[in-house]
């Protein structure tokens, strides 16, 4: 029997602590009221999941356009929670890490998991490098974002299960985690797919779906999603995909990231992934325009400035190198630690 967004599991622990209802009411009262801001953020949503609402309000991230609230069914919430037991083989009484704001869907999702699925929930501040907040203890699982990732290489052997999403793995923080003895995962979703509808192995090719989730392509080659008992709806994406299989795709880039330049279309983050092995600094690619062009590629660094010499380009075709390099002293970024590129671009000036 499929388990409802009223039921907590017998084996749920948040912190340790075993709980009913009225325990997590009150518990959630008292991060409310009591709590450092991260437990405030997981106080807020248990009031409304354990509410009599069938619905709740998530929050994009704002990545690609405006944040904006959107409303799930919870029970659609539970249906992701037990696709992503079954994909992972989670079980009652895992051992999982939350680490992520409880505001966005991802941290939402881990409270879910750990409700439906039953797990045992350590719950911490969202910050980047977890090291000397980490407790040493092994997990099961734990969702992280890149630059989690990236600044924690020497605990995630802490983890038997790591899934990563809010933005693309790049080729040299995958280098960096082949030999690491730990699953690790890279995820492709969004919010209005309740996180992540597909995984893959980092260093694989391409993606799998969850079950019961359908894939096809539009006339842009972007990628349509029917997961019914997610989405009540058809999703259609901005993501361009070369389908592998009826339940396996590639990621090619975004539709709205496109650069037509000379007439030819440039995907940033094919290039990024072929200079990602190159460069060590963050960084991303763009287009801005020119005149004889249409747009021209730009190469975007976060530091001070050096000489970018004609070798860190030579693997890639001539159409493909960068006209221009600038530099941004800071990145802006989201709240789930995206690279904001508007933003980033009007801080230089663009």
């Amino acid at each position: 029997m499929i388990p409802t967004y009223q039921n907590i599991h017998p084996f749920f622990r948040i912190n340790g602590i075993a709980l009913d209802r009225e325990g997590l009411f009150d518990l959630a009262y008292c991060y409310i009221k009591e709590g450092f801001f991260y437990q405030k953020e997981v106080g807020m949503f248990l009031l409304d999941w354990l509410d009599s609402c069938a619905t709740i309000q998530l929050k994009t991230s704002g990545t690609t356009g405006i944040p904006k609230n959107i409303t799930v069914s919870k029970q659609a919430m539970v249906h992701s929670a037990l696709a992503t037991a079954d994909y992972f083989n989670l079980q009652p009484g895992d051992k999982a890490l939350l680490c992520l704001p409880a505001r966005y869907v991802a941290g939402k999702m881990m409270l879910v998991r750990a409700l439906i699925i039953g797990l045992e929930l350590d719950v911490m501040t969202s910050a980047s490098n977890l090291d000397g907040l980490l407790p040493e203890k092994k997990y099961d699982f734990v969702a992280l974002v890149p630059l989690q990732v990236q600044q924690n290489l020497n605990r995630l052997q802490q983890f038997k299960k790591i899934i990563i999403g809010g933005a693309p793995v790049s080729k040299l923080l995958s280098d960096q985690l082949q030999g690491i003895d730990t699953e690790i995962f890279e995820t492709y979703g969004m919010t209005e797919t309740i996180t992540h509808i597909a995984a893959k192995r980092v260093g694989d090719d391409h993606f799998k779906v969850l079950p019961n989730v359908a894939i096809a392509t539009d006339e842009r080659s972007c990628l349509i999603l029917n997961a019914p008992a997610i989405s009540e709806v058809e999703i259609k994406t901005n993501d361009i995909v070369e389908l592998v299989s009826s339940h396996s795709f590639k990621w090619i880039g975004r539709f709205d990231h496109v650069i037509n330049s000379g007439g030819i279309k440039i995907f940033p983050e094919q290039l990024e992934m072929k200079l990602s092995n190159q460069l060590t600094q963050p960084f991303f690619i763009t287009g801005l325009p020119d005149e004889k062009l249409g747009h021209k590629i730009a190469l975007i660094i976060e530091g001070p400035p050096f000489e970018v010499s004609k070798n860190y380009f030579k693997h890639l075709e001539k159409y493909e190198q960068p006209k221009v390099v600038l530099f941004a002293s800071e990145f802006v970024r989201t709240v789930t630690s995206k690279i904001d590129i508007k933003k980033t671009l009007n801080s230089i000036g663009f």
